[in-house]
């Protein structure tokens, strides 16, 4: 089961529903916020946790990583229009930015941040 975060750190938190406008939209006035939309049973999900895992980890903080379970959280994922997943959503002053979907490697994520976010 992957309900825990593969890696706990300072910078990824699991959200849901009840926490989301406080803990992504207001939080991403303050520092940008990827929000990482998966399911148990999502293969490319899977493969994707531990690539945003990491990029968070070399960004020490520059944005951080929330985490939403979709099986339990259906009415957030549906007020976003998502259709696939995973699908992640890039909240910057309290406004869905820029988004991709599916599994994608690193150096795809990382330009991905550095086109949206202006990171290096």
């Amino acid at each position: 089961m992957f309900n825990h975060l593969s890696h706990p750190s300072q910078f990824t938190f699991d959200t849901d529903e009840q926490h989301f406008k406080q803990q992504v939209v207001m939080s991403s006035y303050q520092q940008p916020i990827l929000v990482d939309f998966w399911a148990d049973w999502c293969a490319p999900c899977q493969m994707l946790t531990p690539v945003l895992e990491h990029l968070v980890e070399e960004h020490k903080g520059q944005w951080l990583l929330a985490k939403v379970e979709v099986d339990d959280n259906m009415r957030l994922a549906g007020h976003y229009k998502l259709r696939g997943f995973p699908t992640v959503l890039l909240f910057d002053q309290g406004e869905v930015t820029a988004r991709f979907s599916g599994a994608k490697p690193a150096h795809a994520i990382r330009d991905f941040l550095a086109q949206h976010l202006h990171l290096v």
